[in-house]
This record gives structure tokens, C-alpha cells and sequence, in this order.
């Protein structure tokens, strides 16, 4: 496919995701929508990044980098900030994909220096064992919770990438946090959802390579060696679990591997080496050269190599590849292969992750449902009959995210791999700082 064609299909997702949006009390955003049912009101999680009107944000932040807002576009910007700023002050849950941190990534590419009551109000609530949670990740307990998408990795990371009064304090205490959480292993350090648990799911959206990737941005950002030291013990730890060779490198998605129905390895952003590769380049920022003699760089790389051997994105049995989304499926994975390209200086390698990056582009073309109200997905799930799914909406499982990544990847066809990157918290480090249009300084 050429850009404008995905452009133009970016563009009837986000117009199908626009047409979803309701408001009671302010904008929100049904998860999914199931065909010739009625969609119930606002859900708990109504203004989160993962699946709310956070999420929109991002969406709304690409589509300026191309073109003029419309008025609906622009109205529904001013609604999720007056939302979000309205709820800073009473909200308990501290997260960067549904709660706080979330707010303060829309709050920063909606309108900039609003974010602030978002952080204030993070170190208000912060502890020196972190953020208590409001989420049910072990029945029964509020316990700090590390990781990225969900715990304390992901408020370090947002506090450093907006920046302003209380981002050191909340990175530094936040860092000392995932320190004391740590569990030392034969080789390196090692890093449940929360300290103590028997089952890990060690990459980056749920353990340990988002934790260290955390504490390694920390590092850059507040001078520590000591955290810098933590990340680089960190990957120790992944290089003794995972699989190195000539297909690239692999970390199993969960540990021990018989505790989930789930396929062993998969290759997307959450759990996979999609996500991982952000790992090794915060590495690198950190000025961490190699680990073992291995280099960082190099690392990143057999990360993104064991995507391309793996088959994605094809639907090779059931359970392989049914998430077409950001955090689980296809556009996870193009928008990190987008991420390397325009960081890549070898012109052969940069030109071999975009055409990657476009195969992802070019599946969900192939898969995208449309008619007069737009483009959408609908996953499977292998588990359950029947095993298609309504579609959905959101950033992380649905049209909004989607649409980004096609967005983005059709300014990159037509402006060339100097296209300027529309960065967030969780990758900014992965492309160069003269692309970034957010984050420019690694220091708060």
C-alpha cells in the first residue's frame, strides 16, 4: 500500500472511533461495541489511557502533526482536559495506563503545563514503597504494584518525560520503590507485579524489562548510578531466562511457562520482544554500553529480528496473533519497528524495519472492517465460542491506537524517516531527540 492509503484508512478508524464517543459528565468512550446491543454507561476506567478517553489523546496529538483539528476534534480535546483536570484532585489510583500517570500523558499533549495538578497530586499520594493501588492485581491486596502499564515503573516514567515541579521527587522516590521490590537471582535482579508473587510475566508491559527500563531513564534523568546499576542487573536476569540465538532474542511471556493458557512466546509490546527492544535502547540512553559484552545496541536488535522470523503477522494457529492492537497485537509491534527505523543509522537496516513496520500496516488493512461509518477490528479469542470479538475502540485494544500507528507511519512515507514522533512516556528514548515533538531533555 502506498501512504495516503494509509493515511485514509487511519483516518475512517479515528472517524469510527469519534462517532462511539458519548458524554455524562464530560467525554467517554465505550471499550467495545458489540453489534445490535445496547452499549452500557461509563465504565470505572472511563478516563484511562489503556481504554478511555486518555487514550484519545495521543490520537488527537498525530492527527496535528498532518492536519488542522476540525471543531469536533477541538471541542472534544477541551472536554477530556476539563475532564481529566476536574478528576486530578480526588483520584486514587496512580497509574500510567489507568490512572494518574495516564492523566498527566493526555493532560501534556492536550494542553501543555495543565499536567501539573495531575503530578501534584501523584506526590501527594506516594510512599516510600510507592503507590498504593486501587486495582485488584492480587485478590485481596492494595499493595504497591512495580510494573509499567500498571504500577510504579509507569508513574517513574511519566513524571520524568512531563517534567516541572514535582518530577524528581516522585521519579526519585518512585525509583527507590522499585529498589526495595527487587528480588535478586542467580545472575542479576528480578521483578513481580508485586514482590513476592510465584508466576512473572518478565518483559516490558508487566515485569522485569519495563521495571528496569524505569529505573534506567531514572538513572539518566537523576544521575544515580545506583539505579542505572539496577537496570543493567535487570537484564542480566533477562539474558539467563530468555532464549538468545539466530532467530534473535526471545523472553518466555510468562514464568514458570505451565502456569497460563497462553502460547509461550509472543511477540508484542506487553509481553513479547516488541516491548523488550524499548528496554535495551533506555539501556543505551542510560549510557549503559553492553551488558556482558554484549552490546545494548545489538540487543535491541536481535529483539526486533526474533519478530521478523517469528511469522508475525500471520495467524499461523489459533492462539498466534488474533490482536490486531497496541499493546497485544499488530500495531504494537508496527509502532515499535517505526521507533527503531527512525532511530537506525544504517540506511539498509532503517529501510528493512520500515518495510517491516508496513507489513504490520498492510495486515491490518487486509483485516479492517468498513463501511459508511469507518474502519474497525475485531479480535479472536481461540478460548472462548464464538472466538471473534466485538470491536473495540481504545487506544491499547482497539481503532484509537490502531489509527495512530497508521497515522504515523503514512507522515513517515510521505516526510521520510525525519518525520517528527509524537513520543510518550514509554518509548521517548527509542527515537532520536531531534524527532521528539514532546520530550526533548533527559533531565527533569
Amino acid at each position: 500500500m502506498a501512504g495516503e492509503a494509509y493515511r485514509e484508512l487511519g483516518e475512517a478508524a479515528w472517524a469510527w472511533v469519534m462517532g462511539q464517543v458519548r458524554g455524562d459528565e464530560g467525554p467517554w468512550l465505550p471499550a467495545v461495541v458489540p453489534d445490535g446491543e445496547a452499549v452500557a454507561g461509563p465504565g470505572a476506567d472511563r478516563d484511562s489511557v489503556y481504554a478511555g478517553i486518555g487514550g484519545l489523546a495521543p490520537v488527537l496529538a498525530e492527527l496535528g502533526r498532518s492536519r488542522a483539528l476540525t471543531g469536533a476534534e477541538q471541542a472534544l480535546a477541551a472536554g477530556i482536559v476539563a475532564r481529566l483536570c476536574a478528576q486530578a484532585p480526588a483520584r486514587a489510583e496512580p497509574s500510567l495506563y489507568v490512572g494518574l500517570g495516564g492523566d498527566v500523558t493526555a493532560l501534556r499533549l492536550l494542553a501543555p503545563g495543565r499536567e501539573q495538578a495531575a503530578l501534584a497530586r501523584l506526590a501527594e499520594l506516594m510512599t516510600p514503597l510507592g503507590w498504593d493501588t486501587t486495582l485488584q492485581i492480587v485478590p485481596g491486596s492494595t499493595a504497591p504494584v512495580t510494573d509499567l502499564g500498571l504500577g510504579g515503573a509507569g508513574v517513574v516514567l511519566a513524571a520524568i518525560w512531563a517534567g516541572g515541579e514535582h518530577a524528581r521527587d516522585i521519579a526519585a522516590t518512585g525509583s527507590h520503590a522499585l529498589l526495595a521490590a527487587a528480588e535478586r537471582t542467580e545472575v542479576g535482579l528480578d521483578w513481580g507485579r508485586v514482590p513476592g508473587m510465584s508466576t512473572r510475566e518478565p518483559n516490558y508491559g508487566h515485569g522485569t524489562a519495563g521495571v528496569a527500563a524505569a529505573l534506567a531513564i531514572a538513572g539518566a534523568a537523576l544521575g544515580r548510578t545506583d539505579f542505572t546499576a539496577a537496570a543493567a542487573q535487570g537484564a542480566r536476569h533477562l539474558l539467563a531466562v530468555g532464549r538468545l540465538d539466530e532467530d534473535g532474542f526471545i523472553v518466555p511471556h510468562t514464568l514458570p511457562c505451565a502456569t497460563r493458557d497462553v502460547d509461550p512466546v509472543t511477540y508484542n509490546w506487553c509481553n513479547g520482544p516488541a516491548g523488550t527492544s524499548q528496554f535495551f535502547a533506555a539501556l543505551a540512553l542510560a549510557g549503559v554500553d553492553n551488558i556482558d559484552g554484549m552490546p545494548v545496541t545489538w540487543l535491541r536488535q536481535r529483539c526486533l529480528d526474533a519478530i521478523l522470523a517469528s511469522g508475525v503477522p500471520a495467524r499461523l494457529r489459533p492462539g498466534f496473533w488474533d490482536n490486531d492492537g497496541r499493546c497485544c497485537g499488530t500495531a504494537g509491534v508496527g509502532d515499535v519497528l517505526l521507533d527503531a527505523a527512525q532511530d537506525c543509522g544504517d540506511p539498509v537496516q532503517a529501510g528493512r524495519l520500515l518495510q517491516a513496520a508496513r507489513t504490520m500496516a498492510d495486515a491490518l488493512a487486509d483485516r479492517a472492517i468498513r463501511d459508511q461509518a469507518g474502519a474497525r477490528w475485531r479480535f479472536t479469542e481461540h478460548r472462548q465460542d464464538p472466538p471473534v470479538l466485538p470491536p473495540g475502540t481504545s487506544w491499547m485494544q482497539g481503532a484509537a491506537g490502531i489509527a495512530a500507528f497508521l497515522l504515523r507511519l503514512a507522515r513517515v512515507m510521505r516526510d521520510g524517516l525525519t518525520a517528527p514522533v509524537v513520543d510518550r512516556p514509554d518509548q521517548w528514548w527509542a527515537v532520536p531527540a531531534r524527532l521528539r515533538t514532546v520530550h526533548t531533555d533527559p533531565q527533569t
